[in-house]
């Protein structure tokens, strides 16, 4: 079985996808292999810098995230072009991983833990989507506290993704992480339990 479980920036996806983990879920998180596709000598970081000039990499020649994220935040061609480049290889390595997993345990419960799942159209890929929710100005409010931006930038990074109503929307479920982490731990718990029986 494998799921995909995604949110919007600062809704505590991480949070909860390590709460699937305890109990026994097989994780493959998208972001880390965001970053393993781009490490030094690899064909993700010679493409990146084919496009984006070697003002993106640090003094190391490591990918400089920071650089290249002042650029895609604010150009939403320069975006699509990163993810051109990026979803392919992203895709193969998580493909790649719930082989691998599969072969170990076919009862395995697996998560593709994924930030843009709808926006880079995962979800035909897995049989359910999870949704961790907040309310938008709770989003906005975290993501300030959490990465010390100004209220305009916090609002430029929510406008590069779907925003979290419309994810809502489209969940076949959803886990309201507003609340004490206690309140979210017990729908973990609930869905978990339920993702096991339908398993088998």
């Amino acid at each position: 079985m494998v799921i995909g479980l995604t949110g919007g920036i600062a809704t505590g996806k991480s949070t909860v996808s390590k709460m699937f983990q305890e109990r026994g879920a097989k994780i493959i998180d998208a972001d880390q292999i965001a970053r393993l596709v781009v490490e030094p000598d690899t064909e993700g970081l010679q493409q990146v810098i084919a496009v984006f000039g070697e003002e993106v990499l640090d003094s190391q020649g490591r990918l400089n995230r920071k650089a290249l994220a002042d650029i895609i935040f604010h150009d939403p061609s320069a975006r699509q072009q990163l993810n051109v480049i990026l979803h392919p290889l992203i895709r193969a390595e998580m493909k790649r991983q719930t082989a691998e997993f599969q072969r170990e345990n076919m009862e395995a419960v697996i998560i593709w833990d994924v930030p843009l799942l709808f926006e880079s159209g995962l979800t035909q890929l897995v049989e359910k989507v999870i949704v961790v929710y907040i309310p938008e100005a709770l989003q906005i409010v975290r993501l300030m506290e959490r990465d010390q931006l100004t209220e305009r930038e916090a609002k430029a990074r929510l406008g590069a993704q779907l925003s979290i109503e419309e994810k809502k929307k489209m969940a076949d479920f959803v886990i309201d992480n507003s609340q004490p982490v206690l309140h979210t731990e017990r729908q973990v718990e609930q869905l978990w339990n339920y993702l096991v029986l339908k398993n088998g």
